[in-house]
């Protein structure tokens, strides 16, 4: 009789959970039925929220839908119930969760609470297992936005998140799932603790292999990663607390900023060109300057480039290096 009651006990929980579930994913189909305009792939533009941490900072990935309505939806269903849904069985519940989980992501007061309330491991859950491209592009900015935290950065990397990006990166065909995917990746670039492990787990190739679409959001997206990566690289190794070639030279980032510095955009151009004045500062990269052809390009960057922390990098560059001054001369 004690086993029989507390069998039924556990089915009536069982039940009201059920029934509960069910109330919140229609609470959230009804949200998501109220918009006009929420879909990812339609949102190219960045939020405009530049954080000012190390390396050239880190950017912000939110939906084009209002994201106000979200928080105030999410503040009323709960965090965690919010959180629950990104497990829904309903693709389309769960696709509207990790939107709503990507806009909260993008405000620093609500990061804390989302990995604390185990946002990070679902987010990651679902980069692993999801086969549907929304779920990437959306599951991306998420942990994108996450990923201007240095706290964050930390899980992000030790939870195999570079890992899974670029497993992303090298299965989708999509430009918006690229740039979000990049723009992960470009925000952890900017902090030199993790980059032996970027590079390891497949980060930097995967943000060259991206360059393919042609697309030029995703090609901002890694050329800011690029100028993240090598303005820290450098700035350790003038404090003295690294030597050696860079670690972008030897994954051929070298060779694509020799082929693609005056391609693009001014803004584009400026992160290309930054990265490369940047690399040029480290005198173990010198041989793969000269032998690349960098000596011309660092002239160029000199005298034409439209940015003064260009033409002063690349002056500083040609000026101290005697390798560099020989080859002028």
């Amino acid at each position: 009789e004690l086993i029989y009651g507390e069998l039924k006990s556990t089915q009536a929980k069982v039940q009201d959970e059920a029934s509960h579930r069910q109330s919140l994913e229609a609470e959230v189909l009804r949200l998501k039925r109220s918009k006009t305009d929420n879909c990812v792939e339609e949102s190219k533009t960045l939020c405009g929220m530049v954080r000012s941490g190390s390396g050239l900072g880190s950017e912000a990935f939110m939906h084009k839908s209002g994201n106000l309505k979200e928080t105030l939806a999410s503040q009323r269903v709960g965090l965690p119930n919010v959180l629950a849904l990104l497990k829904s069985e309903e693709l389309e519940v769960q696709i509207h969760a990790v939107k709503v989980v990507a806009n909260l992501a993008a405000e620093d007061i609500n990061q804390e609470k989302i990995v604390e309330e185990g946002g990070l491991d679902a987010l990651l859950s679902l980069l692993e297992t999801s086969e549907n491209t929304t779920i990437h592009r959306a599951t991306a900015g998420a942990i994108a936005n996450l990923a201007m935290n240095v706290s964050n950065q930390a899980l992000i990397m030790n939870k195999g998140g570079a890992r899974l990006l670029a497993n992303i990166a090298s299965k989708t065909d999509d430009p918006q799932t690229m740039r979000m995917v990049a723009g992960a990746i470009a925000n952890l670039c900017g902090n030199e603790k993790w980059h032996a492990m970027l590079k390891q787990d497949g980060g930097i190739k995967a943000l060259l292999g991206m360059f393919q679409t042609g697309h030029t959001d995703v090609i901002a997206q890694i050329a800011r990663g690029l100028a993240n990566f090598a303005k820290c690289e450098s700035r350790v190794i003038s404090q003295g607390h690294k030597k050696g070639r860079s670690l972008l030279i030897e994954d051929g980032v070298l060779s694509w900023i020799m082929a693609n510095s005056t391609m693009f955009p001014p803004s584009t151009r400026r992160h290309i060109e930054l990265a490369f004045c940047h690399l040029a500062q480290n005198v173990e990269n010198s041989r793969d300057i000269i032998i690349t052809g960098g000596i011309k390009e660092l002239l160029r960057i000199s005298k034409e480039s439209s940015r003064d922390d260009a033409r002063n990098l690349a002056k500083k560059a040609l000026n101290s290096n005697p390798a560099f001054l020989k080859e002028i001369q």
